[in-house]
Formats: C-alpha cells, sequence, structure tokens
C-alpha cells in the first residue's frame, strides 16, 4: 500500500521570520515595518506559486527570498560609492562631493538653533541670507545675491517675476535641452513669457538682439550650452556691446550655469565676476557643480533687481533651508581664503591627474596579469565645460567571463565601485576617486581578484 504523503502548505509565522539574525541588518537599514512588508508581500508570492501548490513550503528557501528582496530595497538607499567613472562632476552620483572638512564646519550651527532669520544686533527678525551677499560681493563683485535651490529654480524666478507677459529675447542656439527634460523655450512658457528667438543655431550676432527689441522687451536671456558644443563656422555676441546698446527697461541676464569663477581651468570659459564686468544685470548658477557646494541656485548681481526677485511670492517655495546657506557661507569663507576645502571636486581632480600615471602603474604591478595601465581622459561632467578634455590615466581590467557580469559585480560591493566598459574590458578611471576611498577600493578590488589569482 502506498504512503500517502502529507504537504506541509505552513510557511513560517512572519514575528518568527524577523527575529532570524540574518535579517537584522536589513531592519536597521529599512525599518523593522518595511521588512515586515517585504515578508508578508513575499509570502503572498509564494503561495500562488505552482511549485507551491504542488510542493508546499519543501524545497523553498523563504528566509533567501525575503533576503533577495531586501538586498534590493536597501540599495535605493543613498550610500556612498567610488567614483571610478572619469567624470568629476556627475549628476547620477551626487554631482560635487562636499569636503569632510566643510561638512564638519557647519555641525553646530545645523545640530542646534541657530539665527536664520534673527538680527542678533537688534534682536527683531532678519533676512535668511546672513552673510552670502557680502561674501558674494567679495567673491564676484556682485552687488547683491538670491538663493534658491537649484538653478533651474533661478532660472524660473528671474523670469516669472522680471518678465512675466513680456517678451525675452533668446539665441536659437541656446534653446537647450538639460538633464529631466528641461527646456529653455518650456520653462519661459510656464513662467508667463513671450520667447522671441534671435539668430541662427550656430551663430547670433549683437544686431540681432538690438533688432528684436521692442517695447514690450523685459529681457535678453543668454544661456550656457551646458551639456553640448557647437564647433566650426560659429559666432557670438559681444556681450559688452549688447549690454551697452540695450534700452534701460531690459534687463541682460546670463544663465552661466556651471558656477566657474577663478578656477585654474577652461580658459575658453567666461567667469561669473567676467559677465558681471561685461554688463550682465544678473548672472544664476548652481552650488553643486564647479563651487562644490549643497544642491543651490545663486543668483547674483544688481540689488534692485534681487530685491523684486526676494519679494516673489515664488521666493518662498524656492528659497534654501538653513543647511545650505550654513555651507554655503562656509564654503565661500573657505574659497575666499583659498583653503583646499574651499576647491571644488573638479580642481582637485585636475591635480590628482598628474599622479594617476604613477597609482595607475603601481596597480598594474600587483593586480598582473588582469590589471593593464591606460590612458585616459577626465571631464568636469554635470552640465560644465562640455568641450574640454584632461588627461589622466586609469586601468584597464580584462578577467575571465563578461565584462558586463564584472561591472554589475562591483556595483553591488559593500561600497559600490561605479566604473565602465570598453571594448569589452572593465575601465576604471582613477582620476575621479576621492583620496579618502582609495583604500576601500583597493581593499574591495584586491578580495575580488582573489577569485581569479592569489594575490600576496
Amino acid at each position: 500500500m502506498a504512503v500517502k504523503t502529507t504537504i506541509n502548505y505552513r510557511l513560517p509565522q512572519v514575528e518568527q521570520l524577523l527575529q532570524y539574525p540574518s535579517l537584522q541588518t536589513y531592519i536597521l537599514a529599512l525599518s523593522r515595518p518595511v521588512v515586515t512588508d517585504i515578508i508578508r508581500s513575499q509570502f503572498a508570492l509564494i503561495r500562488q506559486s505552482e511549485r507551491f501548490q504542488v510542493q508546499g513550503v519543501e524545497g523553498v528557501d523563504v528566509l533567501a527570498v525575503v533576503i533577495k528582496v531586501c538586498e534590493v530595497q536597501k540599495g535605493k538607499r543613498q550610500m556612498r560609492v567610488l567614483n571610478a567613472t572619469g567624470i568629476a562632476v556627475h549628476t547620477n552620483l551626487g554631482r560635487s562631493p562636499i569636503a569632510t572638512e566643510l561638512w564638519d564646519s557647519v555641525r553646530e550651527v545645523n545640530t542646534g538653533y541657530s539665527n536664520l532669520e534673527l538680527e542678533l544686533a537688534t534682536g527683531k527678525r532678519g533676512g535668511r541670507n546672513g552673510l552670502l551677499p557680502t561674501l558674494v560681493n567679495a567673491w564676484l563683485g556682485a552687488e547683491d545675491c538670491a538663493i534658491v535651490n537649484n538653478n533651474a529654480a533661478s532660472l524660473y524666478l528671474i523670469l516669472h517675476a522680471l518678465a512675466a507677459g513680456k517678451e525675452v529675447i533668446v539665441s536659437r542656439g541656446e534653446q537647450i535641452q538639460i538633464g529631466g527634460g528641461f527646456r529653455i523655450p518650456d520653462i519661459l512658457a510656464l513662467s508667463g513669457c513671450k520667447l522671441v528667438e534671435v539668430g541662427t543655431t550656430n551663430i547670433t550676432t549683437s544686431d540681432d538682439y538690438i533688432n528684436a527689441l521692442t517695447d514690450n522687451t523685459a529681457m535678453v536671456l543668454m544661456v550656457h550650452q551646458s551639456n553640448f558644443s557647437i564647433q566650426g563656422f560659429t559666432e557670438s555676441p559681444d556681450i559688452q556691446d549688447v549690454a551697452k546698446r540695450l534700452p534701460e527697461h531690459v534687463q541682460l541676464v546670463v544663465d552661466q550655469g556651471s558656477g566657474l569663477s577663478s578656477e585654474q581651468y577652461a580658459n575658453s570659459e567666461t567667469s561669473l565676476s567676467r559677465y558681471l564686468q561685461m554688463g550682465a544685470d544678473l548672472v544664476c548658477f548652481s552650488g553643486d557643480k564647479i563651487l562644490g557646494g549643497p544642491q543651490a541656485g545663486i543668483i547674483a548681481g544688481r540689488q534692485d533687481l534681487t530685491t523684486i526677485l526676494a519679494k516673489s511670492p515664488m521666493m518662498r517655495a524656492f528659497r534654501s533651508g538653513r543647511i545650505v546657506l550654513a555651507l554655503l557661507e562656509e564654503l565661500l569663507i573657505k574659497k575666499l581664503n583659498q583653503e583646499p576645502s574651499g576647491d571644488g571636486v573638479a580642481q582637485h581632480t585636475l591635480r590628482r591627474c598628474l599622479h594617476t600615471r604613477t597609482l595607475a602603474d603601481r596597480l598594474t604591478v600587483k593586480w598582473s596579469p588582469y590589471a593593464e595601465t591606460v590612458s585616459m581622459e577626465m571631464q568636469v561632467g554635470g552640465g560644465s565645460i562640455p568641450s574640454e578634455t584632461y588627461a589622466c590615466f586609469g586601468l584597464a581590467l580584462s578577467l575571465p567571463g563578461k565584462a558586463q557580469q564584472h561591472l554589475d559585480a562591483l556595483r553591488a560591493m559593500p561600497t559600490p565601485i561605479i566604473a565602465y566598459l570598453h571594448a569589452d574590458r572593465l575601465m576604471l578611471n582613477l582620476a575621479t576617486l576621492l583620496d579618502d576611498d582609495l583604500p576601500r577600493f583597493e581593499t574591495q578590488i584586491e578580495h575580488y581578484l582573489q577569485r581569479f589569482l592569489s594575490i600576496g
């Protein structure tokens, strides 16, 4: 007589599974309610599966299923990664890292109460920008500044507050689109302005702007071609000439974007202070690109115009919080004092380029035969200085199996390493690895290579 087998359809209790030691790390990383929801959702999927209907719990590693989903969720958290891409200001990697010294220096003001909107001299309510207007004046020569949460907000606020219902003249070659579908014509329309196109894609002259002026013109807007460049048969207007020829009721605004000021590279780029010297009424730019600060939009220029911006109802929606303002203050003080922590990541990376050959050669010997020193290029990135690259060195790893698998494996490391592929080899650009990241980088790569080679 055949023995009837009883199928076990009982999954473990949720609370019982939550006590497993291997789930405690995920409870700390994700929270107990999130892990509980993951367990319940996976139990529901297991019960619906054909295998469970036939075999029950037998052969189902419930804990492994839950851990796999927890690991995916954990990967969505903000975490430190190692940048081996060769792009210094990497939009997907948080743009510019904030210097440790800078971050530590604002810890006290941001972990207690602060005088964010209090005039200590009078005890009365004050402005939010604190010392920033004074610092920006010393840095760029601007009369005043306004601080918002990013440069897209800067441009929208300027257009909405100064030109709503009026005409804004923009060169056809500067009607750009940046990441996330942000298009200059769209932002003009949303801010209530009428776009007036002048020039062509490759040539726009001073006369093009002046000939397009009407009594309803409020602004000439010039926009940096942040993520591409036009070369060859091109012509750009003399900004100083345009500024001199504009009537009093028309403002000249430059969306400079990158925040380039006194940095020792990109000689072909026009600096913020130079735009103001040539007659721009306002310039706007990002705080988290070349400047190396937190995400912010900075508007610098004429005080009468920044006063209008400050009184706009949209300013309350766009204004920055205390952490951003404190970081910008400290950053500009260190920049004006020419301290290393006042330099942005691009400046630091360019200095690091000079030493990448020595580092690459050392690691090539250490990780032979899988590593090779190769010449590479570093880009500033982040919508800044699109046409310039800088020579550096890195490593090409030729490992058994598919290169894509190794690229994926590096992203799954305790501190993910972000690399790229070229000619079916794994490429590691050493220029964009921060000095503090090098020990972790070496340790993780060595552990990974040990499965292929015994490294002494």
